[in-house]
């Protein structure tokens, strides 16, 4: 007994404490935003004939149909042409800056605004990626996704080492962000633009008065207990949602492996087949005609795709199983934005299955980052100097951040018990 209330109460300490994950949450943050903003940038040329109001679904059948289904759509505030372009730029600006981590906050609610905004306009665009996306975009407005690999993250740390040395520095970007946004709230929502469904316009007031406190009392708040409060409740909320995003992607492959083995062609080995033989899906015909000659190929890529889409929610519980099966499935949506050409749904995806990649592979990764930056850096500066033949000087060792309250982590990849590091 003594054992089970010690285990229950690490485990309250443990959500409570810390923002969990900020390597898993960072990758999110970077993968969805990345697929949206090349997503926008590769069909810009197009943006009229997907979202604009001269499109084959109009406005006036997007507006009865949001006035039927209550989604929530900016775009169907006017129909006007500056009107979408001031939401289509709003939509591209916001993704670069969730990218780049700067007030990830503010973004991902903006970044959010702008997904469902294009996406609820023309229902009928896109594919499963963008279900996907629809999704994790309410999901990532839960979370602390700046910790690490963000502008947010460098610029917490130069106001720490500024107030070591006795500075006072003032971020003037951040109130100035959250009026401008409020305005337009308020605006909105006394004109009657926010009528319908309420959960987004109460998440968007929600989101925005919470702001407003958590500034109030880091500002005016002469005891750190008010502080401590709002701490321990970001950090319930951003694990709370870490973990639904890590049981959605569980969900999202559970389901399409059982429908799959239900079906007579993924059961007689055949389903991989048809698809590389179609016009839509067949970009490069070659290559689909070299794989699809080989039967026994077929067959095992049929099975092992079910197989492993049926197993991968149970392997959670073996670091090492989950591991291979991870990377079998990146490996196979990178195939498929290849062969098939659905190269945003296959980064949607992989979007999502980051959330489930070891820690120690993430720091890896960011500490390699770090050096080829500091080569370029490095290289570019003495280009400018006139010297661009001369050795590159060795980049310093970079310091792996250590994950607030995880400085000696028995464990180090919680991943595998399906808990995020």
């Amino acid at each position: 007994m003594n054992r089970f209330v010690l285990a229950v109460s690490n485990a309250i300490a443990r959500v409570t404490e810390a923002a969990l994950g900020p390597y898993q949450s960072a990758m999110i943050r970077i993968g969805f935003s990345a697929t949206w903003l090349l997503f926008l940038l590769r069909e810009l040329p197009h943006r009229q004939e997907l979202y604009g109001p001269d499109g084959p679904w109009s406005w006036n059948l997007a507006e009865q149909l949001v006035s039927a289904n209550g989604a929530f759509s900016a775009l169907m505030w006017s129909d006007g042409q500056l009107w979408f372009e001031t939401v289509y730029v709003l939509a591209v600006l916001s993704s670069l800056l969730l990218l780049l981590g700067w007030h990830t906050r503010a973004m991902s609610v903006l970044f959010m605004v702008g997904v469902l905004s294009l996406q609820n306009r023309s229902v009928f665009m896109g594919d499963g990626g963008d279900n996907v996306l629809h999704l994790m975009s309410i999901y990532l407005v839960l979370t602390r996704c700046g910790q690490v690999w963000s502008l947010d993250e460098r610029r917490a740390r130069r106001t720490r080492e500024a107030h070591a040395r006795g500075e006072h520095v003032v971020d003037r970007a951040g109130p100035a962000l959250w009026v401008v946004l409020g305005l337009v709230l308020v605006s909105a929502t006394f004109l009657g633009r926010l009528d319908g469904d309420p959960v987004v316009p109460v998440l968007l007031w929600v989101l925005w008065l919470a702001q407003a406190l958590w500034w109030a009392v880091g500002r005016f708040g002469r005891s750190g207990q008010s502080r401590i409060m709002l701490d321990v409740i970001g950090n319930i909320v951003h694990n709370g949602a870490l973990l639904v995003i890590m049981a959605e992607a569980c969900l999202i492959y559970a389901t399409a492996g059982w429908y799959k083995i239900q079906g007579s062609r993924w059961q007689d080995g055949t389903a991989v087949y048809y698809p590389l033989h179609l016009e839509s899906f067949s970009p490069w015909p070659a290559l689909a005609d070299l794989l699809s000659a080989n039967g026994l190929m077929v067959m095992l890529v049929t099975y092992g795709t079910v197989a492993v889409q049926v197993a991968f929610p149970f392997t959670l519980f073996n670091r090492r199983v989950k591991n291979v099966l991870l990377a079998a499935m990146i490996t196979e949506h990178a195939v498929i934005a290849v062969v098939l050409g659905l190269p945003f749904f296959s980064l949607a995806m992989i979007a999502a299955d980051s959330v489930f990649l070891p820690t120690p592979f993430l720091r890896r990764l960011g500490e390699g980052a770090a050096r080829a930056r500091a080569r370029l850096r490095t290289r570019f500066r003495k280009r400018l100097a006139g010297d661009p033949d001369a050795p590159l000087p060795r980049p310093p060792k970079q310091r792996t951040p250590k994950e607030p309250g995880r400085e000696n982590p028995e464990n180090p990849d919680p991943t595998h018990v399906g808990f995020p590091a």
